[in-house]
């Protein structure tokens, strides 16, 4: 991979996000990690270099992964979403254009893959 794809990561489960983080950090991506959507928005306000969010719909907090992925799409239209529930199904209309779903438990390579296409 010549540059790395800046990935923002937001689970709140820690082991959860523990172990994504890990595995795409060794697939060559740069990771930032937030446990709920206020850290998301604080990390996506100080770093302009993000291109990807990966959220969980589920997650403590002023919102959650849903209503934070249609506030990034507002304010950061740039970055591609990726969106994960392990509780609920999710239909595509409840998503940001062109964003894919992914019911937990998920495959990592699926996710990386995902998160290459997507730029």
């Amino acid at each position: 991979m010549s540059s790395k794809i800046n990935i923002l990561v937001v689970e709140d489960e820690f082991l959860i996000r523990m172990d994504l983080v890990d595995y795409l950090s060794v697939e060559g991506f740069e990771v930032f990690e937030a446990a709920h959507a206020d850290e998301a928005i604080a990390i996506l306000e100080a770093n302009d270099q993000i291109q990807v969010m990966f959220t969980d719909v589920d997650m403590p907090g002023s919102m959650d992964g849903l209503k934070l992925s249609a506030a990034v799409r507002d304010r950061w239209p740039p970055v591609r979403i990726v969106v994960t529930s392990g509780h609920r199904a999710v239909a595509l209309t409840d998503l940001p254009e062109g964003s894919p779903f992914y019911a937990k438990p998920y495959d990592h390579a699926a996710i990386a893959a995902s998160l290459r296409d997507l730029l």
